[in-house]
């Protein structure tokens, strides 16, 4: 039998921050179920900006070849599940990610006459997000909304299933993780 591939994206900037910190449990737990895990940190690749020249949704594959998303995308390709975790900035996924979904748009996708048409279908997702916010009101205001709505219409196109979300809030008043966090991190790790 074939293990299950993990692909833990992280999207944070801060190595040993609340995000980073929620990806490394995940990663760990991962390992502990038996999964090969695939770590990503975006930030210490060559990505290069998405150019809008729309190639990649009749090719499925970008056209810039001179940085590191070839890889990253076959990446993407090989995992049975992605982890990604990133942090919320202004309401949303951070510049990084962002360009990473950009940049994955014909990975992720062919576009028809109607609807787009998934390329990545039958994979799973996990997300985990931070924010300084304090529930309840990082919803009430849009905090957590808008990276979740972003995260959610990236993986729903590319036809990937969402296992569950993990949103640590309140973060500039935490030392780390708690360890309710850590739960459900855990139970998510075991629905795969």
């Amino acid at each position: 039998m074939n293990k299950k591939k993990i692909l833990a994206i992280q999207g944070s900037f801060k190595n040993n921050g609340i995000t980073s910190t929620m990806l490394k449990y995940a990663v760990d737990e991962s390992q502990k179920a038996g999964y090969d895990v695939e770590y990503i940190r975006l930030h210490d690749h060559r990505i290069e900006y998405c150019k809008g020249c729309r190639k990649c949704f009749e090719t499925g594959e970008c056209v810039i070849k001179d940085d590191d998303m070839t890889q990253i995308s076959k990446s993407f390709k090989d995992a049975d599940v992605i982890i990604l975790a990133s942090p919320v900035y202004w309401a949303n996924v951070p510049a990084i990610v962002k360009n990473l979904f950009d940049r994955m748009s014909g990975t992720s996708m062919e576009e028809t006459n109607t609807f787009p048409k998934p390329r990545l279908s039958g994979k799973k997702y996990i997300l985990l997000t931070a924010c300084n916010t304090p529930m309840p009101f990082a919803t009430f205001f849009g905090q957590t909304t808008g990276l979740k709505k972003a995260v959610k219409e990236y993986f729903k196109t590319s036809g990937i299933s969402c296992i569950g979300i993990v949103v640590c809030d309140n973060t500039s008043k935490r030392k780390g993780v708690p360890s309710v966090k850590l739960n459900q991190i855990q139970r998510l790790i075991r629905k795969i």
